[in-house]
């Protein structure tokens, strides 16, 4: 952990001397200049100094079957009309706006937005608003069962380093189910369904679309005893959350029974959370169908990289996507 990034910790724990995980989180992550998405440095990709990739980077493929599932979802005259948003883009690695999902891909949208995390979240007219893995990324609160009550869990900030910390008793979220077995684990992902509250409310129609990490509440309440927040590190998962503050990724499954809820209540319809081997396969069928096509006598890099989104042991099941239109 770089000094000043420690300086930060202790001047926010000040002067309790401890943070709320969601409070350590969002500085470890987002704090200007210091934090993990905030540095200006290579996070994403294979190569040396990476800690994970995505979709993104296999190539424009992914682009492609994003661009065909809207135009099935939202049809091909509205998508004309429509501006594309991409949020929570990665940027170059020496700062500048990167070109997101659409980069190498003939795009049919009128117009298009790459919105970098941290940007402010103006939406109005008719759009296509997509997401990959920017809801994971969001701070959640951790809780405990410990004999038979509900802890909170939070990060006590040394001189010398951090440790992990129970918190004073503090009014529990509502949404914390009244009894679990002793040790349960559970990671509310609160801020995940506060920034999809943020977007829904705005003045846009058209495609909301979202690939993330994520599990129905049953799950989360039920069946992740250890919880769901991962650190991500030089391309190793580990539940080793303090190490490396501000240098590896933290991700938080996101509540998709929550976000669901979010749109319908805000009037977006055909609302649905699919695999994304589904999604594709029942949305982008036309373009994998072609793709498949032009690579069926050869081993290539297109036909590596549909099998690394499709295939259930590797994208396909492991991501979910979320989708609802709202109309005029």
């Amino acid at each position: 952990m770089s000094s000043l990034l420690h300086s930060v910790l202790v001047r926010r724990a000040a002067p309790r001397g401890w943070l709320r995980f969601d409070e350590f989180m969002e500085c470890v992550l987002y704090d200007p200049g210091h934090g993990y998405y905030t540095c200006s440095r290579r996070r994403v990709g294979r190569g040396k100094g990476t800690d994970f990739f995505t979709a993104t980077s296999l190539g424009p493929v992914f682009g492609e079957l994003i661009v065909a599932a809207c135009v099935s979802l939202l049809g091909e005259e509205r998508v004309r009309e429509a501006t594309f948003v991409e949020l929570g883009t990665e940027p170059n690695p020496d700062g500048t706006p990167g070109e997101g999902v659409l980069a190498g891909v003939d795009s049919p949208f009128r117009t298009r937005r790459t919105l970098p995390l941290g940007s402010d979240l103006n939406l109005e007219g008719l759009c296509v608003v997509f997401s990959n893995e920017l809801f994971d990324a969001q701070p959640c609160r951790r809780f405990r069962w410990d004999n038979g009550r509900c802890v909170e869990l939070g990060v006590r900030v040394g001189e010398t380093g951090l440790s992990d910390f129970i918190l004073p008793s503090t009014d529990l979220p509502p949404q914390l189910p009244t009894l679990a077995p002793d040790g349960y684990c559970l990671d509310l992902p609160l801020a995940s369904s506060s920034l999809l509250d943020r977007l829904a409310r705005q003045p846009w129609q058209g495609l909301f679309l979202a690939a993330d990490y994520g599990k129905s509440w049953a799950e989360l309440a039920g069946h992740t005893p250890q919880g769901t927040v991962r650190a991500y590190y030089q391309h190793r998962q580990s539940n080793d959350l303090l190490a490396h503050p501000g240098e590896q990724d933290l991700t938080c499954h996101v509540c998709w029974d929550w976000l669901e809820e979010g749109l319908r209540a805000e009037g977006f319809t055909a609302v649905a959370v699919e695999s994304q081997e589904a999604f594709f396969i029942r949305h982008a069928g036309a373009a994998l169908a072609r793709i498949m096509e032009a690579e069926a006598t050869r081993v290539s890099t297109r036909k590596l990289a549909l099998m690394q989104l499709l295939h259930p042991s590797n994208m396909g099941q492991k991501f979910q996507f979320l989708h609802g239109v709202r109309q005029e």
